[in-house]
């Protein structure tokens, strides 16, 4: 725990600040991705959060989630897609449930910067699966959902 944190026998208060910015693993990025802040709650507990930052054109690669994942717009203009599915339009404000096990995968639009909070459980230790970058072309093809 950093001087910048405090705790007591019941809480962990994370200050602003107090964690160090790191940028988003090419292995698992397409862009510039700025990930501000990660907390794992001890155990047992198993959650995690992360507050991620995309610049336009940037998103995750494919990726699954043994327990699921919790994404909760804060800035901006995002997209997300489950395989098979729409590309689909995410503003502040808006909650999003990834399945478990369910390939996907979000980020910026090409045009527009944003920010999501990311909760998601590990299970045996891992929160998630990481597979192959989504190409320009899988990133912009089709009609995006607004709705």
């Amino acid at each position: 725990m950093s001087e910048s944190d405090t705790a007591s026998e019941d809480m962990l208060v994370q200050r602003a600040g107090s964690t160090e910015a790191i940028p988003g693993p090419s292995d698992y990025f397409t862009g510039q991705v700025r990930i501000d802040k990660i907390f794992n709650a001890p155990d047992p507990s198993r959650v995690g959060v992360a507050v991620v930052n995309f610049e336009p054109g940037a998103r995750t690669n494919w990726h699954t989630h043994p327990v699921g994942q919790i994404l909760l717009v804060t800035d901006g203009v995002g997209w997300t897609q489950c395989e098979g599915g729409p590309r689909t339009e995410i503003r502040p404000g808006d909650l999003i449930w990834c399945n478990c096990g369910r390939r996907h995968w979000h980020g910026a639009t090409d045009t527009t910067a944003m920010q999501h909070v990311a909760i998601q459980e590990a299970e045996n230790g891992s929160p998630v699966t990481w597979m192959e970058a989504v190409s320009d072309e899988d990133y912009l093809a089709g009609p995006v959902k607004r709705d």
